[in-house]
């Protein structure tokens, strides 16, 4: 699907149409995590800040782990 920006005040708008937001399970009021490597953008409707911080650490904790192992499998 292919998007264009809306002008919104001083600002630019994307707008989420209805079935996508319900595939997503977010509301008007849900807040939205965020992200870009430079090149892609990232919109990640936030469950629960707690649980999804626990999930960041645990990730960062396996990642330094086994970085070799992962490393390995990757190639």
């Amino acid at each position: 699907m292919v998007k264009t920006l809306t002008k919104h005040g001083n600002s630019l708008a994307l707008v989420i149409e209805k079935p996508i937001l319900d595939l997503l399970g977010a509301e008007a009021d849900t807040p939205f995590d965020v992200t870009t490597d430079g090149n892609v953008l990232v919109l990640t409707p936030v469950r629960d800040a707690a649980r999804q911080s626990a999930f960041k650490d645990a990730l960062s904790r396996v990642n330094q782990k086994y970085d070799k192992a992962l490393k390995k499998l990757a190639e």
